[in-house]
């Protein structure tokens, strides 16, 4: 026990301040998502581009292209929030059919085990399949999430469980204790939306 405690603590000291910020910003992005403001984009923004360099040199290819993505989706979530479909308060936004889900779920999984196969037989990528699954769902959460759908945190609850792991054991354990913080951030996030969901029905049916 004493061991793991030393090595654990060597590896936060290791830890850079490019992942420190990173780790800081993706927080204050949850939170700010948690409540529904606009400013979630920004952070967003800033911490993926500085995880886009560290997953680059950890040789987590898909990592790597799904931080760029990210990086282009809260461009697009800042728009879709300001303008678009995700203007309107999250309680207010019809969810989606189950049927709708598991359709997509069965293009995802397809979608990402053909990714997985490619980097397997053609790069030096580490980790394929969990790398090309969690950057498949992560996307397709953050979509959801930009048009403020509540399905989004069900997905996510599920993937950052997937990036603890898989940030431990590239030896970014600040960034795998950020998403420990996340699953516990993601409740709070649907304590938040339902809150606000119930609210919005009873002064509905008051009304």
């Amino acid at each position: 026990m004493t061991d793991f405690v030393q090595t654990i603590s060597e590896q936060v000291m290791a830890t850079s301040w490019l992942e420190w910020s990173a780790v800081v910003l993706a927080v204050a992005y949850l939170v700010l998502a948690a409540h529904q403001s606009l400013w979630c984009w920004l952070a967003a923004a800033i911490s993926c581009s500085i995880y886009t360099y560290l997953m680059w040199h950890a040789q987590l290819y898909m990592e790597t292209v799904l931080q760029v993505v990210y990086v282009l989706l809260a461009g697009y979530g800042w728009w879709q929030w300001r303008y678009g479909a995700g203007r309107s308060a999250a309680q207010k936004v019809a969810e989606l059919s189950l049927a709708w889900h598991l359709r997509w779920l069965a293009i995802l999984v397809l979608v990402a085990s053909a990714v997985a196969l490619a980097l397997e037989c053609y790069t030096t990528a580490d980790a394929v399949w969990l790398d090309s699954y969690t950057t498949v769902f992560s996307l397709f959460a953050t979509w959801l999430l930009t048009r403020k759908q509540f399905a989004n945190w069900w997905y996510w609850l599920i993937i950052d469980t997937v990036y603890v792991y898989l940030y431990a054991s590239k030896g970014f354990v600040i960034t795998g204790a950020l998403y420990f913080v996340y699953l516990i951030l993601v409740f709070y996030a649907m304590w938040q939306w339902q809150t606000a969901r119930t609210e919005q029905q009873q002064c509905s049916s008051s009304g």
